[in-house]
């Protein structure tokens, strides 16, 4: 006990080094889409709208529509509406105003507003005070002061697009796709103050008139229309529609919607993860200070709620519960439906071990934290699943990647799947799964050392943060038979065929067989010496010792390891060279603490800090909070903790597995190709791109259009881990 208690505090130590983020609430963006029903598709939405009471109305080519479950219903509430011939929306007072064929009116203030306009085929309305009104068609125009019409006139080929009263000049502007109109009712006159031939919508923001275009954003002086600025360098330049909304520019495009930063850049919204498509038509404030983007097959309702990153994980536990938890494995959720949670169901990965033990770390971290009981039966519950995994296969301290039932194992009753199917499945991949002794599971093969790694890392954690012994010394255990059978099979991971698994390789003829710039060489000599290191500080076993010290002195695994990330390079004709292996940043980051932290002296704990500072200096850029809080954990200080914060802040509430583009974008700034994949000069928000483990940060493109719902645990553990090491404060409610 005693010795368990001074490495949990050697741990403790470490975390303090950190500097602390204030969680406070921020305002974290989700979307509630509705889509238009099947066989829909002679249904033109045309515009959006949300009034005083929070009623959200959209106006269609065959009538008024609401959302409803998901889906777009006809609007049926006030029966008068659905047999007029509705031609424009707008809000006036907090309060819905309709443009028909024939007339304005409101159901509000007891339906007293009513004009007959007397304007043929009109398509454009705007208001001012005092329910100053203007209707705009083809080539007319009438000006109504409190249902009194004061003054009619027309325009040739006046085709209007929208109408807005600026109150400042308290007239009214006219946009067509030719030019922006002003008229002055009470002087009864008009004039086209400026021109051009493609603009496709305006709005009024500060001191600026801001017009949409086919190619990008024109600025012009609210006062005098001279432009000032043209703006191309935005997410996409066919803009279709722009609006003001609580004090920010907005703008849809043919290619999602965006709204301007206070920093000049945009945050982007786009794909299913937050639109039902990305035609934007129309957009709206709406009710509790969201916005409404309509686009041509539905709407969505983009929510901006007060959170902190506390309340975050705890939105996301719960998924992962209700979700996520295969017989005790944190598990990926396929689904037969797109994007249909109800269809989900789960199935197996190569990396179970990998992927649960870093679930299991994030519940350590919080059970260290908070004592948590449910944080504990969550952490014991996925330790069992993991320790399972050497009890399947009878091979003397062998994990197997995963289990399932006999029968089950490739997903053959989960998706229809024939025998035949099953025996080609076989016949190409292996003898993958084999049978338990009870013939009663499968266990998957060809462990890589990615499991390897992950188990390491969970079990040396388990071993310090576990508050019973009995299970801290089940953990233990694990260290050593996992530890023994690497050792006692010349440094491999060696399967059911007597044979080494492709990556569970970590003997001096393999390793030193890479040339010094091919990351292998220095990641595996990294994984093997953590391991020793971390079987030895627990069962103070000098084998274990011995073992690392006869990799070291013989085979320069020490000066391996200890080589700087900056030496990893392309090595032309040298296989595993070719690009940066983001995965195994993955491997090193969950190594780090056990390198570090278990080192055999105080020189090699300085000698190995300074090697993994160098691959931590090397990542920064990516802004991933679980390097950065693993870095801390291995007392590593100046850690990036607003970068860290911004990136959990930023990570989606959406984990369905979109599909996302972002090539086309203009407002980001390419680079060269490089050896790293980079793509722009800064990482994207994880809202922006496409979802992945924390081994792409540069991946901004892909997904399965829908077809998997990704664990919670990818934010869980950096989360708590950040709690741990002090970098995140307890949340506050100020």
């Amino acid at each position: 006990m005693k010795k368990l208690f001074l490495g949990f505090c050697l741990l403790v130590g470490f975390a303090t080094n950190a500097q602390k983020v204030a969680d406070q609430p921020f305002l974290q963006d989700s979307a509630d889409k509705f889509s238009l029903e099947e066989g829909e598709g002679n249904v033109t939405l045309l515009q959006i709208g949300s009034d005083r009471n929070k009623a959200i109305k959209v106006l269609s080519s065959q009538g008024l529509m609401l959302p409803h479950e998901k889906r777009m219903r006809q609007d049926v509430q006030y029966r008068p509406l659905v047999d007029m011939n509705i031609v424009g929306l707008t809000e006036y007072k907090g309060q819905f105003v309709y443009l028909t064929d024939k007339a304005v009116l409101s159901n509000a203030w007891a339906g007293k507003l009513f004009i007959n306009h007397n304007i043929k085929a009109p398509k454009a309305i705007g208001m001012g005070p005092d329910f100053l009104t203007m209707i705009a068609g083809e080539n007319d125009f009438v000006v109504f002061n409190s249902n009194q019409e004061v003054w009619r006139s027309s325009i040739n080929n006046l085709n209007p697009i929208s109408i807005q009263h600026d109150p400042i000049s308290n007239q009214f502007l006219v946009l067509t796709a030719e030019g922006l109109y002003q008229v002055d009712s009470a002087l009864k006159t008009s004039k086209k103050v400026f021109e051009a031939n493609n603009l496709k919508a305006f709005t009024l923001h500060d001191d600026s008139i801001v017009l949409g275009t086919t190619n990008g954003i024109q600025i012009l002086d609210r006062k005098t229309f001279v432009p000032i600025k043209l703006d191309q360098k935005l997410p996409w330049t066919e803009i279709t529609t722009v609006k003001s909304i609580l004090g920010s520019l907005w703008f849809g495009s043919t290619k999602g919607a965006f709204k301007l930063r206070e920093d000049g850049k945009y945050d982007y919204y786009a794909s299913k993860r937050w639109l039902v498509d990305d035609q934007v038509v129309d957009l709206a404030e709406g009710p509790d200070s969201s916005v409404l983007v309509l686009t041509q097959k539905g709407m969505s309702k983009i929510d901006f709620v007060p959170m902190t990153l506390a309340q975050k994980a705890e939105y996301f536990q719960e998924i992962q519960r209700l979700r996520h938890i295969r017989y005790g494995f944190t598990s990926d959720l396929a689904m037969r439906t797109p994007g249909d949670l109800s269809t989900g169901y789960f199935h197996d990965t190569d990396n179970d071990g990998l992927w649960t033990s870093m679930y299991l770390a994030g519940e350590l971290f919080r059970y260290a934290v908070t004592k948590s009981e449910d944080a504990k039966q969550n952490a014991y519950e996925a330790f069992e699943a993991m320790e399972r995994m050497t009890e399947l296969p009878d091979l003397k301290g062998f994990p197997a990647r995963s289990f399932e039932r006999d029968g089950y194992e490739v997903g053959l009753h989960a998706n229809g799947f024939s025998e035949e199917w099953r025996e080609q499945y076989v016949k190409e991949n292996g003898r993958i799964w084999q049978l338990s002794d009870d013939e009663l599971w499968r266990w998957k093969s060809t462990t890589s050392s990615d499991e390897s790694c992950g188990h390491f890392f969970v079990y040396a954690l388990f071993a310090e943060l576990a508050p019973d012994k009995a299970w801290r010394d089940r953990a233990i255990h694990q260290i050593k038979i996992e530890m023994d059978h690497i050792m006692d099979n010349d440094w491999h991971l060696v399967d059911w065929n007597g044979k080494p698994t492709a990556w569970g390789k970590w003997n001096p003829d393999y390793v030193n067989g890479f040339p010094i710039n091919v990351g292998d060489r220095r990641l595996n000599s990294t994984l093997i010496l953590s391991f020793l290191q971390t079987a030895y500080h627990f069962t103070k076993d000098k084998k274990y010792k011995k073992g690392a010290e006869k990799l070291i002195k013989k085979y320069g695994y020490d000066e391996n390891a200890n080589r700087p990330a900056s030496v990893i390079g392309y090595v032309e004709g040298e296989d595993l060279s070719d690009k940066w292996n983001h995965s195994d940043d993955e491997m090193y980051f969950l190594t780090m603490p056990g390198f570090v932290n278990y080192s055999f002296s105080e020189e090699q704990k300085e000698a190995h800090f300074n090697a993994v500072k160098s691959h931590w200096e090397v990542e920064r850029s990516e802004k991933n909070p679980l390097w950065n809080y693993l870095f801390a954990f291995s007392g590593g200080q100046n850690i990036d903790s607003e970068e860290s914060a911004w990136w959990l802040r930023e990570f989606p509430m959406d984990l369905i597995d979109w599909k996302i583009d972002n090539e086309h974008r203009k407002d980001l700034t390419k680079i060269e190709p490089n050896f790293r994949s980079q793509t722009y000069t800064e990482v994207l928000p994880g809202d922006e791109r496409t979802l992945h483990l924390h081994n792409g940060a540069y991946r901004n493109n892909g997904g399965s259009d829908g077809k998997r719902e990704y664990a919670p645990y990818i934010y869980l553990l950096p989360y708590w881990a950040g709690r741990y090491v002090e970098a995140i404060s307890a949340p506050r409610a100020e």
